[in-house]
Formats: structure tokens, sequence, C-alpha cells
């Protein structure tokens, strides 16, 4: 079956297109996470800040006249200025809770959000533009290679990071999530790039429409899940010693709150890997006639397994810290992206199907 190099031409057109997007809206997310938000933060305190000193002399002044007798103005002034200053602060906590913002800054739009994740979608547009005009260039799915399974599972990535949003605003992601994605589209296109090609023999079978699929949504959501366990250890830090490099970590909700999603998101994932290893297996059976062979990419994935298991049973039990929890699950990601990487390019196995 022939090549539309035509199309395959477009697709590599509309992948560079959607990596300019996503590296603007990288930085329009930055803007948001470390720079923009806490701007208008202290724009808010400055002007703010003239009234409250008028209002606390007026106070003070009016607690000293009416004070009574016995009594001192001050208490009363002090008092005052406490409540005050009690109620300002269930004013700042009590609407976003462990959000981390006050209302302040919640009430005032965070533009720079909203650009970042329209040009997300604009990126992931032509991110899946992209994907459908390779695969139209070879009539067959998208994902007979390393250059093509990266450029599926990242499009897929993007695509759950914009659902998620609309269940929770977990927006503070979009910055590395955009910033992964265009990495990984780099790498596509570059170290792991191969031309349009029909699938090798071994691949041919209605097995890869429905192992390699699974195989990408699992990576997808460990990945957003690492990105959570990353974000929540920081935050964890700044919550105990609020060291001044983690000052950008008050814009994110407490570290329990982002704990709580990455876990969720992981033991979906973690379900869907199990359903990989398993479809492989069979997969293995009506190619090899065997189930397992203890070939390195058989082993790998397996491992990659017991990583995420090992993570929810830690999750799940006690005398485990959250932080040390988050560190399995990174270990996890890192094995993932070793059994991707290394495992398909330098092992040896029948596995070896990376185009390279």
């Amino acid at each position: 079956m022939d090549v539309n190099t035509d199309l395959a031409m477009w697709s590599n057109q509309l992948i560079v297109s959607a990596m300019i997007v996503y590296a603007i809206a990288m930085i329009a997310y930055a803007f948001d996470l470390f720079g923009g938000r806490e701007l208008k933060q202290s724009e808010v305190a400055t002007a703010e800040s003239k009234p409250l000193r008028v209002r606390r002399t007026t106070r003070t002044a009016t607690a000293v006249l009416d004070a009574p007798e016995g009594g001192t103005g001050d208490s009363a002034a002090t008092g005052g200025s406490t409540a005050e200053g009690g109620s300002a602060a269930n004013r700042g906590s009590g609407a976003n809770g462990g959000s981390g913002h006050s209302d302040g800054e919640a009430e005032r739009p965070r533009r720079a959000a909203r650009v970042g994740t329209s040009l997300l979608v604009l990126a992931a547009l032509l991110h899946v533009g992209a994907v459908l005009t390779r695969a139209l260039s070879v009539t067959r799915v998208p994902w007979g290679n390393m250059m093509e399974y990266i450029l599926t599972a990242t499009a897929i990535t993007v695509v759950v990071f914009l659902i998620v949003i609309t269940r929770k605003d977990v927006r503070y992601l979009g910055t590395f999530v955009a910033g992964g994605v265009l990495l990984s589209l780099g790498l596509s296109i570059t170290v792991f790039y191969t031309p349009a090609a029909q699938l090798i023999p071994a691949l041919q079978s209605y097995w890869i429409a429905i192992h390699v699929p699974i195989a990408i949504l699992s990576t997808a959501l460990l990945y957003i899940s690492a990105i959570l366990a990353v974000l929540q250890i920081l935050k964890a830090r700044y919550e105990d010693r609020a060291p001044a490099w983690l000052r950008f970590t008050k814009r994110l909700p407490a570290s329990t709150d982002i704990e709580r999603v990455s876990y969720t998101i992981a033991a979906v994932g973690f379900i869907t890997w199990t359903f990989t290893l398993i479809a492989g297996a069979i997969w293995a059976e009506v190619a090899w006639s065997r189930y397992w062979g203890w070939d390195s990419k058989e082993i790998w994935t397996f491992v990659v397994w017991v990583v995420y298991a090992a993570y929810l049973h830690a999750r799940a039990t006690r005398g485990w810290s959250p932080t040390k929890v988050a560190v399995l699950n990174l270990i996890g990601i890192a094995s993932v992206i070793f059994n991707f990487t290394v495992v398909n390019v330098y092992f040896n196995g029948l596995h070896s199907y990376s185009g390279l």
C-alpha cells in the first residue's frame, strides 16, 4: 500500500505549528503561575491599604470616646483591630478553603490562565490534525513506531488535561503539560523521527487497535499524576518551612488536595495499565503462541505495574507520609519513560518496534 507523502508532509507541518502554539501557551500559563497572579494580589493589597488605615483610625477614635469608666480605650481599640483582623482572615480563608487563594485574588480574572487555556485548545486542534493526517497518509492507526506513539500519546495527554479542567480547576498544571508536550514533540520530529511507512508484519493485527491505545491513555494519565506529585512535594515543603524560592506554591491548593487528585488519576492509570499488560499477553499468544516469554519489554511493563501497585498499597496503608508516597509515584513515571525510551531503543527483543 502506497504512502501519501503530501499528507505526511502536512502532518509534519501541523506538528511544528502545534509546537509554536504550545510554546506560547506554556509562557501564558507560566505568567499565571509564577508572576501574573502575585502581581494582581499585591495591587489589591496596595489599593486597599489606605482605606483600611482610615477605617482603623476611625474605629479607634470611636472606641476611645465610647469606652466605659474603668476600661481603657486601648483595649477597646485593640479588640476592634483584632476583630477586624479576624474577620479579614476569615474572609481570606473561608470561601476558598484549602485552595490557597485569597478572595481578592480569586475575584480578579486569571487572564493569563484563560489565554493559556485558549491557546492550548488551539494547539490541541493542530495536534489532533497532525495525528489524523499521519494516519491518513498511511491508511492505518497512527502508532506504529515510537515517533507516532509520542505524537498520539501527547495529543491524548492534552485532551485528558482539558477534560480534567472542566471538572476541577487544575490550570496551574498548564505550564508543565504544555512544556512536556512541547519537549516530547520536539523529540518526535528529531531524535525519534520516522518517515511515514506501512506496518511491519508483526504489527499487522487488530490487537494494535486495542492494546496500544490503552497503553497510550495509561501513559497520559500517569504523566499528569506525576506532575501533580511533584507539585504536591513542593507545596508540602512550603507548608512546612516556607522557603522563599517556593513562594509561587502559595497560588496552589493545599498539598493534601493536590495529593488526592494525583492519587485518583494514578489509580485510573493503574487500571488501564493492568488492561495493557493483559491485552499484551493475549496478543503475544496470538502472535508467538505463548502468553509470556520474559522478553525485555514484557518484563519492564510488569515492573511498571509492580511500582504503581506498590504506590497504591503504600497510599492505602498507615506509616507512609504523603511525600514518600509521592516519591513512589515519580519512580513509577520514571519506569514508564525508561520502558518507552531505553528498552525500546537499546534492548533487543521481540518488541523492537521503534522504527529507528
